[in-house]
């Protein structure tokens, strides 16, 4: 978790979104990404999208098998569908949708649990995990992007 904060922190010092990513298989770091919506033009570049098609191309396939998923903010509906389709078998998050939204973002207030239980997903979900320090992440970004509370 601690890799997806720095993730999160460093994407924030290159003018981006306040969300970080870490997938670990084996324990080893596959694959590490920030949110970089703002930069690519591209809405779905959100920090777990980035850190899966990474570590797909890193591990030579579409499917994680086998990994854990690291994210400084519960996964959004996309975030999770490709958690699901990319077969990643652990999910470990910071903040949640709820915090993020209470902070101003736009987020789909659906809760990852919902998406499992309606979608009867296998994934395991950890939330809260360095809860406080992922809050303090959206602390950040709103200083440096000069939004308001």
């Amino acid at each position: 978790m601690r890799l997806a904060i720095a993730e999160a922190l460093k994407g924030i010092r290159r003018g981006g979104g306040p969300f970080g990513c870490a997938i670990v298989k084996n324990g080893k770091v596959i694959a590490k990404a920030h949110n970089t919506v703002v930069s690519t033009k591209n809405a779905t570049a959100h920090s777990e999208i980035n850190a899966i098609r990474d570590a797909g191309k890193c591990l030579k396939t579409p499917f994680l098998d086998g990994c854990t998923l690291y994210s400084t903010t519960e996964p959004c509906p996309m975030c999770f569908s490709a958690c699901h389709w990319a077969r990643v078998k652990r999910v470990v998050y910071g903040s949640s949708i709820s915090d993020a939204a209470a902070m101003g973002l736009n987020e789909l207030r659906i809760p990852a649990a919902t998406l499992k239980r309606i979608g009867y997903d296998r994934v395991a979900l950890k939330g809260g995990v360095l809860r406080r320090e992922c809050l303090k992440i959206f602390v950040e970004w709103r200083k440096a992007s000069g939004e308001p509370y």
